[in-house]
């Protein structure tokens, strides 16, 4: 059986909420207990100086309450690598090595960055007002977290599937250049609970201010829960599951036959009060225990602060040989050795490569770049990934044919003749 390595991480900006639980840390700590799975846990902290500047307390405070909950849910340090991200110094080294190969167009499609970019425009302000290097930067960072150590899998929400595939390629543009060295991601996602709704029915997130913390007090858990926005729907009347913040919670917890239960009771028009109980008492039950052990590590920092000391030194073990082969790849390398052979073939016989994607419209592209990443020929939307791919497959089967049998599913190239020099490379490579 291959090994499949599965990493993920939580910014130390905040308090561990529900959301965070059941997106991140539930899905990964019982995959770290699967045959044939390696786990990387970090926190990452250099990712939350970009939510968190001029407060440096914050930043402790989180990161000492993200490891003792990551404790808490059943980690294992002696069977994982359980790290913090600034314990590791090849990460930001790596990240100026990937940002020397990222294309700044891609990075002007990253999420976060469009969206405040949009909210500038709208309030009539400057595009980039308010915008930092490392907001507009996050996505190569996440790169660097992911590809340092060739993580097959990476549980997200489906917000963060971009960020997944903007690391995929980041590595195939490295890869294209210097050789094979990088694993390309893929995103593990749960379909039903991978995004929680907080208290206000919005996603669940600390800059929406909706969170429910995941190790408060049990009275101050049974007060949030209450408090959860419901309509209007009066005892006895039938209520709707769908957009149920109540419904989407409990499902996130709750078994199947669990889940049918309150369905039924839901069409039979319990009382939102009555639901409301049911969710608190089922969150309780598997929340109380790690509470209590949460509580004794939050006591004892020195504890954790040695198990994140020893994680880190597992994870160097890795990222540091890797790193000086990706120093040797690039050239930064001691002037009296050669060049292998390997290495140099790989960059002389760099090759165009498509890029498939999918956007916040839902839709799924494709692009042509060039060995440098310049975009070369960029695809329409297509409804389903399949779609895009067997588009892709047929423009490198059948060069130009394909590239004017396709052209209503294509944005008309600028330089035709170099988007079929680049097919026919392709082509000749594959044959």
């Amino acid at each position: 059986m291959n090994t499949q390595r599965v990493l993920t991480g939580i910014t130390t900006s905040g308090t561990p909420h529900l959301g965070n639980y059941v997106g991140a840390i539930r899905p990964t700590v019982r995959a770290s207990r699967l045959p044939g799975v390696e786990s990387f846990y970090f926190l990452a902290d250099y990712h939350a100086l970009i939510k968190t500047s001029g407060d440096p307390a914050r930043v402790q405070r989180s990161t000492l309450e993200i490891a003792a909950t990551w404790l808490a849910c059943g980690l294992d340090p002696e069977k994982v690598t359980f790290y913090r991200q600034s314990d590791i110094p090849e990460i930001p080294e790596l990240t100026w090595m990937l940002t020397c190969v990222t294309g700044k167009g891609l990075l002007n499609r990253a999420h976060a960055y469009k969206a405040s970019v949009d909210k500038n425009t709208e309030s009539g302000a400057e595009p980039d007002d308010g915008v930092t290097a490392g907001l507009f930067m996050y996505p190569v960072l996440m790169a660097a977290d992911i590809l340092m150590f060739n993580a097959h899998q990476v549980p997200v929400g489906r917000d963060q599937i971009q960020h997944i595939e903007m690391a995929r390629d980041i590595a195939a543009s490295y890869n294209h250049l210097y050789g094979e060295h990088f694993t390309l991601p893929e995103a593990a996602i749960e379909d039903n609970v991978a995004t929680l709704p907080g208290l206000d029915g919005r996603k669940m997130s600390k800059s929406y201010d909706n969170t429910i913390p995941l190790f408060v007090p049990r009275d101050q858990l049974k007060k949030l829960i209450m408090g959860i926005v419901t309509d209007s729907r009066a005892p006895g009347e039938p209520k709707s599951t769908e957009g149920s913040a109540l419904f989407q919670l409990y499902q996130a917890f709750a078994s199947a036959e669990e889940t049918a239960a309150l369905a039924k009771a839901y069409a039979d028009g319990i009382a939102w009060g009555e639901a409301k109980q049911l969710l608190f008492e089922r969150l309780d039950r598997e929340i109380a225990p790690m509470r209590e052990v949460y509580e004794g590590l939050i006591q004892d920092p020195a504890r954790i602060e040695k198990t994140l000391k020893m994680g880190a030194a597992k994870a160097r073990a890795i990222a540091t040989p890797f790193t000086q082969r990706l120093r040797h790849a690039v050239g930064l390398r001691a002037l009296d050795t050669r060049a292998d052979a390997a290495t140099a073939k790989a960059a002389k016989a760099a090759l165009p490569v498509f890029k498939q994607y999918r956007e916040k419209d839902g839709l799924f592209y494709f692009k042509l770049t060039d060995a440098k990443g310049a975009v070369l020929l960029q695809s329409t939307g297509f409804a389903a990934p399949r779609e895009a791919a067997q588009a892709m497959a047929r423009l490198q089967a059948e060069g130009k044919a394909a590239l004017d049998a396709l052209a209503p599913q294509l944005i008309a190239p600028d330089d035709v003749e170099r988007v079929t020099s680049a097919l026919n490379v392709l082509r000749q490579s594959a044959a």
